[in-house]
């Protein structure tokens, strides 16, 4: 399935002659600084000089789902690019040395103000995250989470305003970002809920 995802979804990796893949933006080699830092293969380059091999691997990110009793799904709405005013789920690229879960709570936390008590992994997909002008590939995480208390729920950090929405309301097409859009629409269809035709406004 993830395989047939990549092909229908996202574009295969440009060829390396390209200016638009991400590789060209490494000119330099990391480890000595040569300039000899050359295309290797679709997924890495290669130094001459020192044979350092740069591989270009995705980035890790988590989404968080997260519901409650009323059979609604916590989302928000994007304050900045990509995707600025669509709709979106909590979450976030994890940081050095955290794991899923560490990372998972901590976006939550910065973008809703809201504490999970519990994040259980349900699954992956790939994605293309455009980000100050460079293409980021990024493998996201999904997980089903459950919050302490959504009294303290508060728009933060990137998020413009963030609410709870029936999820026999909610329209895949209305989220802004591709691995997003696959995750509701995965969601809504384990639960046996048709996708709402209206965008919330």
């Amino acid at each position: 399935m993830s395989r047939q995802l990549n092909r229908n979804i996202y574009p295969p990796m440009i060829s390396n002659d390209s200016k638009s893949h991400p590789l060209t933006l490494f000119r330099y080699c990391p480890r000595c600084g040569s300039s000899h830092f050359n295309i290797n293969n679709e997924k890495s380059k290669r130094c001459t000089d020192c044979g350092f091999v740069y591989y270009f691997n995705p980035s890790a990110a988590t989404v968080a789902l997260i519901t409650n009793d009323r059979q609604e799904l916590l989302v928000c709405r994007r304050a900045k690019e990509p995707a600025k005013g669509m709709l979106d789920l909590p979450g976030g690229f994890i940081d050095m040395y955290e794991t899923g879960e560490e990372g998972v709570r901590r976006e939550v936390k910065e973008e809703t103000g809201l504490e999970l008590i519990s994040a259980e992994y349900l699954f992956s997909l790939p994605n293309i995250y455009e980000y100050s002008g460079f293409t980021v590939h990024t493998l996201d995480m999904f997980f089903g989470c459950t919050a302490a208390d959504t009294r303290s729920l508060q728009a933060h950090d990137d998020v413009a305003d963030t609410f709870f929405l029936p999820l026999n309301e909610i329209n895949p097409e209305a989220f802004g970002l591709a691995s997003v859009r696959k995750g509701i629409g995965m969601l809504l269809n384990t639960l046996n809920i048709s996708p709402s035709p209206k965008h919330p406004s």
